[in-house]
């Protein structure tokens, strides 16, 4: 048997990013270190998101990214915009989510009413 223990995300500055996650998602830090921090619903909560030092900038777009549902879509999106999200168009049309960038330029989404 498996367990999904946490996605690993490359990060410049991983402290502020994993901080940054936390608050968005309402998660707690569980481990702080300067080159790796972990974020989890709760302590003892798996899958958690883990963020790791490495040198250079993002080059592209993501492989994967974080599709999060909302209760309230237009409220979660102003509450992520001002907690410094940004709009990003990846060649997604017209379409009832939005596609957002979190401050390292990492894509996630936030899905619409018709997901929900």
């Amino acid at each position: 048997m498996l367990i999904w223990e946490q996605v690993t995300v490359d990060a410049a500055e991983p402290r502020a990013l994993a901080h940054w996650w936390a608050e968005v998602l309402g998660w707690v830090v569980t481990i702080d270190e300067d080159d790796e921090q972990e974020i989890r619903p709760t302590p003892d909560t798996v899958p958690g998101i883990m963020f790791v030092r490495v040198a250079g900038e993002k080059a592209g777009k993501n492989r994967l990214h974080l599709d999060l549902r909302p209760d309230d879509h237009g409220a979660e999106l102003a509450r992520v915009l001002a907690l410094g999200a940004r709009r990003t168009d990846i060649a997604q049309g017209d379409v009832p989510w939005a596609v957002l960038q979190d401050p390292e330029g990492n894509e996630f989404c936030i899905l619409g009413t018709s997901h929900a």
